[in-house]
């Protein structure tokens, strides 16, 4: 993690982001990614690759989900625009909401912030109600408090009623 700021740099907060893809060469993609995020970031930890029907439109490949626990320098707004990156670079361009994509990346979880602007809602608004979220977030920060509920991510899962299936590989 380079650090281009000196001493006025904020400490480094952990972030969970999920990385989707269920379009192409989906894993070689998805290990792409995380390796140029860990250019940018400390990688912490890096959970199992996850298969998970659709969710919004089901007529559509399974994605394959993953999270990566990472401390890291950047701001929310920073954050955002390095995963805006990641995704351009794997070939992503716009789309149907809940459609099929190359790459999606998500910020789950950036240490206790909030926040609620338009373009970047943090921690991620319903990652709560999502399976294919919580599993591998929960692999890779199970006691991280999702500040918006006052539970952890194991918590979370626990009470999960999404009834879409997601299965380890």
């Amino acid at each position: 993690m380079s650090s281009h700021c000196g001493e006025e740099c904020p400490p480094p907060r952990e972030a969970v982001l999920l990385f989707g893809s269920n379009q192409g060469r989906r894993v070689r993609r998805i290990r792409d990614a995380v390796d140029r995020l860990s250019r940018e970031t400390k990688l912490l930890a890096v959970s199992r690759m996850y298969a998970s029907e659709p969710f919004g439109r089901s007529h559509q490949p399974w994605f394959l989900n993953l999270a990566v626990r990472a401390a890291t320098g950047h701001s929310p707004w920073g954050l955002l625009a390095l995963a805006k990156r990641l995704e351009r670079e794997a070939g992503r361009r716009g789309g149907a909401r809940w459609g099929p994509r190359t790459l999606d990346v998500d910020i789950l979880l950036l240490g206790d912030a909030v926040i609620d602007l338009p373009g970047l809602v943090i921690p991620h608004a319903s990652m709560a109600q999502r399976r294919f979220c919580l599993l591998p977030a929960a692999e890779v920060a199970p006691g991280a408090v999702v500040p918006t509920y006052g539970r952890t991510v194991t918590q979370l899962l626990d009470a999960c009623e999404d009834p879409l299936e997601v299965i380890v590989l």
